[in-house]
């Protein structure tokens, strides 16, 4: 797949140091980041080793926090990223540089990796949609990563897809299985995201008495819970 930017690229190239993600490559300069920036590639995902140690950002690298590390976007970037096989969508925040493969344009933390199934094949073609920049002035309300998912205590998601049919048979399996879950529509210009959200619930706890019962019968779930999110 040919990977591209829907923002102008340069055409000289830069020399980046070695990250927590992979050798040093030659790659092309910073891509002018905006709002609703598009791109289109191959993501990959990382784990162990990395789990632990510091990121680019300065924070220690926790491989189930939904983060993902990019080349150039600033660090703190709110992502959309959304398989292009299957339309599961996850929101990452950019947190490490890399990948420094020829080919790929995001490394996963391998909680999110997970949320859209990328962690069996390694490497999938994906969207990525900028949502926000760090900066409160990067940040139009219509755009922003809160208004696009906004938070919810103690909320157990699980999942989000750009169609409708996918997110209701989760939904509906999900209910099969004794758990009430309700479906979220949220237009993010110009796609819309469908997200199956359960609770929210009263406390940590019973939040994650449902987390775990979700992963007993195979399900992926996402556990929102102020600003951070992770897969668990």
């Amino acid at each position: 797949m040919r990977l591209r930017w829907l923002v102008p690229l340069g055409f000289t190239t830069a020399l980046l140091g070695l990250s927590a993600c992979a050798r040093p490559l030659v790659v092309a300069p910073p891509v002018p980041a905006r709002v609703e920036a598009e791109a289109t590639g191959y993501a990959s995902w990382y784990g162990h080793p990395h789990h632990g140690r510091q990121t680019a950002s300065g924070e220690v690298y926790d491989m189930n926090n939904l983060t993902a590390a990019h080349r150039t976007l600033p660090l703190g970037t709110r992502l959309m990223v959304t398989s292009i096989d299957t339309g599961q969508a996850v929101e990452v925040r950019v947190n490490d540089r890399g990948p420094f493969i020829d080919g790929r344009i995001l490394d996963l933390s391998y909680g999110a990796a997970r949320v859209v199934g990328a962690v069996g094949p390694g490497v999938i073609p994906v969207r990525l949609r900028i949502l926000a920049l760090p900066g409160a002035s990067d940040k139009p309300p219509a755009a922003s990563a809160a208004a696009a998912f906004p938070a919810a205590p103690f909320a157990v998601q699980a999942g989000a897809f750009t169609t409708r049919a996918r997110a209701e048979t989760l939904r509906a399996a999900v209910e099969r299985d004794g758990v009430d879950a309700m479906l979220f529509e949220v237009a993010v210009d110009p796609e819309t995201f469908y997200r199956v959200r359960l609770g929210a619930y009263p406390n940590r706890p019973a939040r994650l008495a449902v987390a775990r019962r979700l992963a007993t019968r195979g399900y992926r779930r996402v556990v929102g819970e102020g600003k951070r999110a992770r897969l668990h």
